[in-house]
């Protein structure tokens, strides 16, 4: 990756497995932000900090009130991962219109020779906490792409999913075109399949209008679609694990 802001029109899907099976599918707008650039590149329709058409706030991340590189380096540096000790990038949902709800943000952290070494997932529920998983091989070698990152469930997301069992993620990040994956199995094996893939473009104006014609209600569309399949799957008749009993 290199250091300029970049966007990504995302695919994203979720997959259900198991005798309820259900699936949805929808497109999002994904920044891409190296965290050296932060607010060096103010643009008509997109601003850092204050309210434009599009916008980038850094309360939205981390503990909300750290400096986002001083934040993400106290974290690897808790698990021990000295060697992403160059370039972090963060993925993340803009603001629109001043509005947000980011399901999983990625801060992706290289070393000097620009090799992924570590990849924080920043996960929010509905119920406006979050959770970060760190995810890195044991031994902190680079990250590829065929490899499988297994980290312990241990956040609530969703009332149809029990916090327990694994994540296994997958990040193939290091091109134009890039994919994530994260599965989420359990005692009874695969229960849920979620992908993100797209194309990274240099951040411009033009494409952040063109991103807004095409999809005015984005951040509106991703917590109504996690609404909406809420009651898909209540109406399915799968178990409902209320957020005051998990565990």
């Amino acid at each position: 990756m290199t250091m300029r802001n970049e966007i990504a029109d995302v695919r994203i899907t979720h997959a259900r497995r198991g005798a309820r099976k259900n699936a949805f599918a929808y497109r999002a707008l994904y920044l891409i932000l190296p965290l050296g650039t932060l607010g060096r590149e103010p643009r008509p329709l997109f601003a850092f900090d204050r309210f434009s058409l599009f916008s980038f706030h850094a309360g939205d991340h981390g503990d909300g009130k750290t400096d986002l590189e001083t934040w993400a380096r106290a974290q690897l540096a808790r698990h021990g991962i000295a060697e992403a000790d160059g370039e972090i990038v963060l993925m993340t949902l803009p603001r629109v219109l001043g509005y947000v709800f980011n399901p999983v943000s990625f801060w992706l952290c290289h070393d000097r020779d620009k090799r992924l070494r570590a990849v924080i997932a920043e996960v929010n529920n509905t119920f406006g906490e979050r959770h970060i998983y760190v995810c890195s091989h044991d031994d902190h070698r680079p990250i590829e792409k065929p490899d499988w990152l297994t980290e312990r469930k241990a956040f609530y997301v969703s009332p149809f999913l029990t916090v327990e069992g694994e994540y296994k993620f997958r990040f193939d990040v290091e091109s134009d075109r890039f994919a994530i994956a994260i599965n989420h199995h359990d005692k009874e094996g695969l229960r849920l399949t979620t992908g993100m893939s797209g194309r990274r473009e240099p951040l411009s104006t033009a494409r952040l209008l063109r991103a807004f014609l095409l999809n005015p209600l984005m951040p509106l569309k991703v917590i109504a679609l996690i609404h909406w399949q809420a009651i898909r799957l209540m109406l399915k008749g799968v178990k409902y694990n209320d957020h005051a009993k998990a565990g």
